[in-house]
């Protein structure tokens, strides 16, 4: 029986719908602005399922809570914004060392400090780059469309799941607030697997240890290692991007989430213009799709990358792409949303550089 059903809903609302079709049933976290519908849709529907909604004191009392419940084997979840992302980061080191799985959703807003809720891309170093102390790493996926809020919050339960480690939905205020139609279920169900590592009492068996302290100098290093050689499997198996009319393009547009979606438009009006221009849109920031980048530039020299900040994504293009590449950077500093036009206007630049 196909259990599809096609609904009118915001990306914050999607993502919710999508947890508990995902199997999530805790979810822990504290209210800031632009990512509210999240726990207000979770507060009336999680309880519906069985689940357990929690408002905690603090951004950091919530992300420990998701430790604990993760610690235990159960799908568990937490949301905020840029701030509060910041709160939660010494939680989701512990997490990553832990190896524990969850699901961590930033709809960020501008900054630094409280900045503002405008739209912004500026929280891709702090998802990308391990935003808490250690040398450790975390999935983050990139939607940009309501539909892909949806479907990529399923997938990162999946992926958590399958490498014991904390995924991050980077989206913003844009995807977060925008209405589109969604297709709900109806796809691979996503249905928590039996954790054997879980702390769930060890009558009758050997008891679980999880833990992030090694005192151990070689044990420490050994626990560093077996993390490297996960995030080196996630690097090579669970890369995504789309690429979009690049096979005839003297030039690629690199842009992500919500800056990505805006500029399909300036594509679309530079091709009526007669200047053929392609796309690279990363899904997955991390891992990053480097070997995808330095193919299509090999053939295709020029690259204009594109991001609502002043620069962050473009040192992943830059050392990704082949040496012979001309990489030119166009940044909108958070509080106005990426225009089409001007998007249009820097392709325009960088096709009038070409030959110079």
């Amino acid at each position: 029986m196909n259990d599809s059903r096609k609904r009118l809903i915001n990306g914050n609302q999607a993502i919710a719908a999508a947890a508990i079709d995902a199997g999530c049933r805790y979810y822990f976290s504290y209210p800031i602005t632009p990512q509210s519908e999240i726990p207000e849709y979770l507060s009336l529907h999680l309880p519906e399922v069985g689940g357990t909604f929690l408002q905690a004191e603090s951004e950091i009392a919530s992300i420990n809570m998701v430790l604990g419940a993760s610690a235990a084997g159960a799908r568990a979840m937490t949301s905020s914004s840029g701030p509060g992302i910041s709160l939660k980061q010494e939680g989701l080191s512990y997490m990553a060392a832990d190896e524990l799985p969850a699901l961590i959703v930033n709809i960020s807003r501008t900054g630094p400090g409280l900045g503002g809720i405008a739209a912004s891309q500026g929280d891709y170093f702090q998802a990308t780059k391990g935003g808490g102390h250690g040398d450790y790493r975390i999935i983050v996926l990139a939607p940009s469309s309501v539909q892909e809020m949806y479907d990529l919050t399923i997938k990162g339960f999946d992926l958590a799941d399958t490498y014991r480690t904390p995924v991050m939905i980077l989206a913003d205020s844009v995807l977060g607030q925008m209405k589109e139609s969604v297709v709900m279920g109806g796809r691979k169900k996503s249905t928590p697997t039996k954790k054997d590592w879980a702390l769930t009492g060890c009558e009758g068996r050997s008891p679980s240890i999880i833990k992030s302290l090694y005192l151990d100098g070689d044990k420490s290093s050994e626990h560093n290692r077996k993390l490297f050689e996960k995030y080196q499997r996630i690097q090579k198996n669970e890369v995504i991007c789309e690429l979009n009319r690049c096979k005839d393009a003297d030039l690629i547009l690199i842009a992500f989430g919500s800056a990505a979606r805006i500029a399909k438009t300036s594509i679309e009006t530079a091709r009526e213009k007669g200047i053929k221009v392609g796309m690279l849109r990363p899904i997955t920031l991390f891992p990053f799709p480097n070997q995808q980048v330095r193919d299509i530039s090999t053939n295709i020299k020029d690259i204009l990358v594109v991001e609502q900040n002043t620069g962050q994504m473009v040192e992943d293009v830059l050392i990704s792409a082949s040496e012979n590449a001309r990489v030119t950077f166009y940044g909108k500093p958070s509080g106005n949303v990426l225009e089409a036009e001007e998007i249009l206007c820097q392709i325009e630049r960088c096709m009038n550089k070409v030959g110079t």
